[in-house]
């Protein structure tokens, strides 16, 4: 949740800043090490994150990545710069030479809005040319907090990390062509239903009839899933709202009003009616006790009449709503407490 919280705030910042921004070190200082910074690693610390880190390659000497990030000695994650302006897609080529010749497993390309990390799932050692994390600081989806997670110092596991590579990468490619399926279904997508539901020649015009036949029926399988989805969820509360009503119920059903506690409230508006009008003198029954309330309202009490065990009690209240029983020996001990439930009603009309 901590994490969360400051990538959102991170996020904040971009469009508060990046119109201001001109230059890759600007970009740097703003978005891109504020991000290695709630990682959870030391950016003033050179043997966690190493600016301008030597990357040499072949015979081509000073080649250098922007940052290194370090662990136990050794590099964990190389990451390449670009300008907030500028588009990753025609810069993974020279990350990919960097990443030859480290020993790390991982590398981030950032503008420090966009964000592609790459890992060497196909061959070892030589970075693929997808990434398998690919998000936008400003658009974070739950999902991709939970895998920025595990880069953090305090979680960080190699091996850990991937595993889940490899089902992230391919779990996105094949999203993305089901989502092209679902804007424009290709010819052997529409051909591997037209195989299975129509026994005739697959002519162009049979084609072309499937073609629109496949996108509509992929269309409404999706909505009627999403209103399955939606109607189930509805359900669920109505039943979660209706058990709660039935708790209600349950629970006025356990409360049984007695003859002795009508006739105690009777002797009760008997007294007060002299300063109330007998409208304003309300009673409700609860589990524990009887009450007396001014106007209905729970916080104006008047009086409690405990009945429910061997010994009868009144509850009366001072000034600070404070309650003080007195015992009953018969229901005409009421009348004795004549001038503290007149002193009650003082309090609140005042």
């Amino acid at each position: 949740m901590e994490l969360q919280n400051q990538l959102k705030a991170l996020s904040e910042k971009v469009p508060q800043f990046k119109e201001q921004i001109e230059t890759e070190e600007s970009t740097k200082h703003a978005f891109v090490l504020p991000f290695i910074s709630l990682l959870g690693y030391d950016t003033y610390n050179p043997l966690e994150v190493v600016p301008e880190f030597t990357a040499d390659i072949g015979l081509k000497k000073g080649e250098k990545v922007d940052y290194a990030i370090f662990q136990n000695g050794q590099p964990i994650l190389i990451i390449e710069c670009k300008n907030w302006k500028e588009s990753l897609n025609c810069h993974n080529s020279q990350l990919f030479r960097y990443f030859h010749t480290t020993k790390t497993r991982f590398a981030l390309l950032t503008n420090g809005i966009e964000y592609r990390f790459y890992t060497d799932l196909e061959e070892p050692n030589k970075m693929d040319e997808k990434p398998f994390l690919e998000f936008q600081i400003d658009q974070l989806k739950e999902s991709a907090v939970q895998e920025i997670a595990k880069f953090h110092k305090s979680n960080f596991d190699i091996d850990k990390i991937v595993d889940n590579a490899s089902s992230l990468k391919y779990t996105k490619e094949i999203k993305k062509l089901i989502h092209e399926e679902l804007q424009e279904p290709s010819f052997s997508f529409v051909k591997l239903f037209a195989n299975k539901v129509y026994s005739g020649r697959l002519t162009e015009k049979v084609m072309t009839e499937f073609n629109d036949l496949v996108h509509k029926a992929l269309n409404q399988t999706i909505s009627e899933r999403v209103n399955d989805r939606l109607n189930a969820a509805l359900n669920k509360e109505a039943e979660k709202q209706q058990e709660e009503a039935s708790d209600v119920i349950e629970e006025k059903s356990k409360i049984e009003t007695t003859e002795e506690e009508l006739e105690g409230y009777r002797i009760i508006v008997a007294i007060l009616r002299r300063v109330l009008p007998v409208s304003r003198i309300v009673h409700r029954d609860t589990q524990s006790y009887f009450g007396v309330l001014l106007d209905d309202n729970n916080r104006k009490p008047l009086c409690r009449l405990h009945f429910n065990g061997s010994i009868k009690y009144i509850g009366l209240f001072d000034a600070m709503k404070k309650e003080s029983r007195k015992s009953l020996q018969a229901l005409e001990d009421i009348y004795q407490y004549e001038r503290e439930l007149l002193a009650t009603v003082g309090f609140y009309e005042e």
